[in-house]
């Protein structure tokens, strides 16, 4: 994978940014971050391989810009979630999704399971729960993934959130849904390749058999 920083680097990037943002008296080693970074960056590597996109692959090579907000978006989702895997220091882990939620106004907590193959397209003020998620799963701006009466949704291969979208609740989303922006689907099933445009109060569900080309 092509980097725009090196690994050491990335890794005194990232303690140093934990460190500004969180001034107690328990500042964060860099070790901490670097003995989980190899673990971090091949999931990276292998997301962003599926990604079918000139700012993910350039033809050769997998590309992991810390500049560009997307990448580091899911980086630091990653990140989390690879230290709570390897039972990290949960202070630790709680920085970096912290850390995630104020430089890209995302909610995915480190104890949330996303798929290995996954897409956040510019996702300011997105919130995913604790939903069962699968792989080709798609999410932007002010979308939300979560419970009614304590029941999260189960959302199968090539899911796609459009902006302002939620799926909330008993839902279960077959293979290569799309949920249209500004629509929210509340405990109701999706069949596969359907298009739900609406709300509770009134919805349109359309056949939509083409899956996403942002996919390799």
């Amino acid at each position: 994978m092509k980097m725009s920083l090196d690994k050491n680097d990335l890794v005194d990037y990232v303690a140093n940014q934990l460190n500004i943002f969180f001034l107690d008296k328990n500042p964060i080693d860099s070790g901490e971050v670097k003995k989980y970074l190899d673990l971090a960056l091949q999931r990276v590597e292998y997301c962003f391989s599926w990604i079918n996109s000139k700012y993910y692959n350039d033809g050769s090579n997998t590309l992991f810009n810390h500049l560009h907000a997307d990448h580091y978006a899911v980086f630091l989702y990653l990140l989390s979630n690879t230290l709570y895997r390897n039972n990290a220091d949960l202070a630790v882990c709680a920085k970096v999704f912290q850390l995630n939620r104020y430089l890209h106004s995302i909610d995915v907590y480190y104890e949330v399971e996303l798929p290995d193959i996954f897409l956040f397209s510019h996702p300011l003020g997105a919130v995913l729960g604790r939903a069962r998620y699968s792989n080709f799963f798609r999410v932007a701006q002010q979308c939300t993934v979560g419970n009614n009466k304590n029941v999260y949704p189960t959302l199968e291969e090539h899911v796609s959130l459009y902006p302002g979208s939620a799926i909330l609740g008993n839902c279960v989303v077959k293979e290569n849904c799309k949920i249209a922006a500004g629509s929210l689907l509340l405990d109701r099933n999706l069949e596969k390749n359907s298009l739900y445009i609406g709300n509770p109060a009134g919805f349109t569900v359309r056949e939509s058999r083409e899956k996403d080309p942002i996919w390799r």
